[in-house]
């Protein structure tokens, strides 16, 4: 495949462009980069009616065929990473470093789910009857991945979906539709037509998708605005749904902590991605006696990290994606002003191209804050004060989302039990962010539905069929 700047959708295996297009641009320096479909109503349900046709012949494969066929697909994903490093970068802004391990990450995922197999559970219950529990496909899956992670949150979605049998709808964000659309093209010489379609657009494209009847089950990953949405359109036939929303993560920070490195960690926690993140620590909760020394460490280790375009040497963070986003971000700063916050750093954004935000950090804002209430997708952190654990528990707690968390001690026992305490998906001790395909995660509260990853991901793929015989 070549990486020049042509882009179709992939759909019933076949390179498809649209009467209508669209811009994409780098977030870095604003410029379209190139233009991409617009799919119509027509072409969405071409491309759901080809997944309609191949699932039953992909469903009777046998599973080690689906197997081989996820790890042919990492086998093409490794051998143009660089080519897809720079994509990534191009239209999602982070850093080649980041950009490179997101590319790995993809590979890694598919290669792990390559590996599974269903299980089927059996039960003779001692007057004749034999239960087996097996795990069968859905139908067809719409997959929509959102503009942070692009590339991980599709794979996260279309590697147990086809593992399970399933065929897929992939619908990238219109802001980033490029990495996708580049693995369409380069998964049609392993995948039969059909199995996965790649279909790129506008706004009008998400509801389209999770509306059409010929859609048995939502993979979506975004705001938890947008999932309310998406529930509500799939509940006019039932369809499965799993929903990966907002966070609004803490960190708690206990006063026995190595403060230089604990804050040089928490700084990745909290503004790797430009903030954006939904499991980025949006939230930090400093022990008092602590918090002058930490928050001078947080600091002078910003101001060490360089911020530009992600394809330049050096640059440790990227700009916003978008100018929505951007925006946004902007508002919550001058609402932090408004309100007669104290910036520790930051706190202006500076005038040029490119939707760039230098890391603000607030000191101590009320917990009544807009920038402690709201997910900030933004590289603005409160750093809050505490005096106790029951305290800081209960304000970590005190939010709408359940997500992720981390707690930070020399004392791994202490901190694990706060960390049983905290109401959320996910909760790292004394590190943050290391994720795998062999464990779960999802959210709690409004952070979603379901879950991602590991034998229970991959379940979320499939309905349970229970079949009774009689033993002779």
């Amino acid at each position: 495949m070549s990486f020049d700047s042509n882009y179709t959708m992939t759909i019933d295996g076949r390179a498809t462009l649209s009467s209508e297009s669209m811009d994409v641009l780098n977030p870095a320096t604003e410029e379209c980069i190139a233009r991409v479909p617009d799919a119509s109503l027509d072409q969405l349900n071409d491309a759901v009616a080809a997944a309609r046709r191949a699932q039953a012949s992909w469903a009777a494969l046998p599973l080690a065929r689906r197997q081989h066929s996820l790890d042919a697909m990492a086998d093409l994903l490794a051998s143009h990473t660089d080519d897809f490093m720079r994509l990534l970068t191009r239209e999602q802004g982070k850093p080649h470093a980041d950009a490179k391990a997101e590319v790995g990450r993809c590979v890694h995922w598919l290669r792990e789910y390559a590996k599974r197999t269903l299980p089927v559970s059996r039960h003779d219950d001692g007057a004749g009857h034999l239960f087996e529990t097996h795990h069968v496909p859905i139908g067809v899956v719409a997959a929509i991945a959102p503009w942070n992670f692009p590339m991980t949150l599709a794979i996260w979605k279309v590697a147990p979906a086809l593992l399970a049998g399933n065929t897929v709808v992939l619908k990238p964000s219109p802001f980033t539709p490029l990495t996708s659309l580049k693995m369409g093209e380069l998964f049609r010489d392993v995948l039969p037509p059909g199995v996965l379609n790649v279909v790129s657009g506008s706004d009008r494209l998400g509801p389209w998708l999770t509306e059409h009847p010929g859609i048995d089950k939502i993979g979506f990953t975004g705001s938890t605005a947008t999932g309310r949405r998406v529930m509500q359109s799939a509940s006019s036939r039932l369809k499965r749904i799993t929903l990966e929303l907002g966070g609004n993560d803490a960190a708690i920070v206990l006063p026995d902590v190595d403060v230089a490195q604990t804050a040089r960690a928490l700084f990745w926690g909290a503004f790797r991605n430009s903030s954006q993140y939904c499991l980025a620590t949006k939230r930090m909760y400093v022990h008092e006696s602590i918090y002058d020394d930490f928050s001078r460490e947080l600091v002078a280790y910003a101001r060490t990290v360089e911020m530009g375009n992600g394809a330049a040497p050096g640059v440790g963070l990227g700009p916003i994606q978008n100018r929505m986003q951007y925006e946004r971000v902007k508002d919550l700063i001058a609402d932090a002003h408004r309100t007669g916050v104290k910036f520790l750093l930051g706190g202006s954004v500076p005038e040029g191209k490119g939707y760039f935000i230098p890391v603000c950090i607030l000191d101590n804002p009320p917990d009544d804050s807009r920038s402690v209430i709201e997910e900030a997708f933004g590289p603005v952190l409160p750093l809050l004060k505490y005096r106790d654990i029951d305290e800081v528990v209960r304000r970590a707690n005190d939010s709408d989302y359940g997500l992720g968390g981390s707690v930070w001690s020399r004392d791994q026992n202490l901190a694990y039990e706060i960390a049983g305490r905290l109401q959320t998906g996910m909760v790292w001790v004394n590190h943050i962010h290391v994720m795998s395909p062999n464990a779960p995660f999802g959210g709690q509260k409004q952070s979603g539905i379901g879950v991602e990853n590991a034998m229970e991901g991959l379940q979320e793929y499939t309905n349970v069929q229970t079949r009774v015989t009689l033993i002779n």
